[in-house]
């Protein structure tokens, strides 16, 4: 069968949903819930899922008294009826954000060991949960967190600083809940699925040190205020180690292999063969496209590593290193894309998709972008310096202006990236 640009955009687009739908709270929370508590039940969570998942959460235990507080995006509220949604900001923490951690900590206070703290955790929870240590602001923390987005910091790197500048993040939230059992479900959107970094880790103990916090700091050149840096120096304000919260249970409900996987089951029903190259894939954005870019030429050409038609899958976080000039509009999803697009120079029968599966690209309305074989061809006759838009990471309009964006709205799930190169 042939393939044409409908029937490929259809088979990417298609794969991509069935990734996010994966995802769905409300499909996937219920199956991980445990026995009601003989006590209360509070939940408390952040993220951009966290409203949908405290939704869902009623919805599976309609009869149960529930109570409690979570926050997520601005704009990803949904109603509930028994547990408070709040809405701060990201990725810059904001003071609505504060407000809401300080909520979401004092509702862990008092419990017993009779009562359940559920956490509904999921990406995006380390910025809209911000609470400064004692002795920092809010704005100490968002000069810092500026500082990593703009440097190219990955996201391990990023929460290794934000715990240690936390009074609710590291562990210290479950610290806060005992003696209460504390369950945490989440929707990973890190690479490796590591609890500890998922939403910076409130519940979960802290492996990480003053120590790589202040390393971090120094590997990308940023000079943290005398405050911070005299903070970050003092041992009391280490985070909880490794075994010292035996009442906390951390369990994921969804991840990015997931949705890989269930993208790759959307793929066999249009004739393609998938193949997931790794559900954590990392690096410069614009370099990660043209490694994809390179694989794609080797099925087309030489039936390596597999044979066509073939769908080349991919999740984990890129990362746009910023340079000292203003940037453009665009985030990794359609960076990537673009690299890939130039590196591929027109090579036909090759089609791909990369989006952000909580339906926004950086900052951006898009979720992600499509390329066409003709993506460069297109571009150049709309007068468009493909390299000089990527050099001013810009991709959103050559995207924007091919018609090429792929919109969802927010997905109001979270695991992580998708990429799809379609070889036919």
């Amino acid at each position: 069968m042939q393939w044409d640009d409908a029937r490929a955009r259809s088979a990417l687009r298609a794969a991509f949903d069935a990734a996010i739908a994966a995802a769905d709270p409300r499909r996937v929370l219920p199956l991980h819930l445990p026995t009601p508590p003989r006590g209360r039940c509070v939940v408390v969570g952040a993220g951009k899922s966290a409203a949908l998942m405290a939704a869902a959460l009623e919805e599976a235990w309609p009869d149960l008294p529930l109570a409690g507080v979570v926050v997520t995006r601005y704009g990803h509220a949904v109603p509930t009826r028994r547990i408070a949604v709040l809405e701060s900001s990201h990725p810059v923490p904001d003071a609505a954000g504060e407000a809401a951690a300080r909520r979401i900590l004092a509702a862990v206070q008092g419990l017993g060991p009779d009562d359940l703290v559920l956490a509904l955790m999921s990406g995006g929870a380390s910025a809209l949960m911000p609470l400064p240590a004692a002795g920092l602001t809010l704005a100490d923390k968002q000069a810092v967190n500026r500082a990593l987005l703009a440097c190219g910091a990955t996201i391990g790197e990023m929460n290794c600083v934000r715990k240690h500048l936390s009074a609710i993040k590291g562990g210290r939230l479950a610290a806060a809940a005992a003696p209460a059992r504390v369950l945490t479900l989440a929707i990973s959107d890190v690479p490796g699925d590591d609890p500890a970094v998922i939403g910076s880790g409130p519940t979960v103990p802290d492996p990480s040190t003053l120590a790589e916090a202040r390393a971090i700091l120094a590997r990308y050149a940023i000079p943290p205020a005398p405050h911070v840096a005299a903070h970050l120096s003092d041992p009391a304000a280490e985070t909880p180690k490794p075994g010292s919260l035996p009442h906390a249970e951390f369990r994921l409900i969804a991840t990015p292999l997931l949705a890989l996987r269930a993208a790759a089951e959307a793929a066999r029903g249009f004739g393609l063969t998938p193949l997931i190259l790794g559900d954590a894939l990392e690096g410069e954005s614009r370099e990660v496209g043209t490694v994809l870019a390179g694989i794609a030429r080797a099925v087309r050409a030489h039936a390596t590593p597999l044979a066509p038609p073939a769908l080349l899958l991919s999740g984990g976080e890129t990362t746009v290193t910023i340079g000292s000039f203003p940037a453009g509009r665009g985030g990794r999803n359609s960076e990537c894309l673009l690299g890939l697009a130039r590196a591929l120079a027109g090579m036909q029968g090759i089609w791909a998709l990369a989006g952000d599966t909580d339906g926004i690209d950086g900052s951006e309305d898009a979720a992600g972008a499509i390329v066409t074989p003709d993506t460069m061809a297109r571009a150049g006759a709309a007068g468009l310096d493909a390299a000089a838009l990527l050099d001013r990471h810009d991709s959103y309009t050559l995207f924007a202006t091919l018609g090429d964006l792929v919109v969802t709205g927010p997905t109001l799930t979270n695991v992580n990236d998708f990429r799809a190169v379609l070889v036919a």
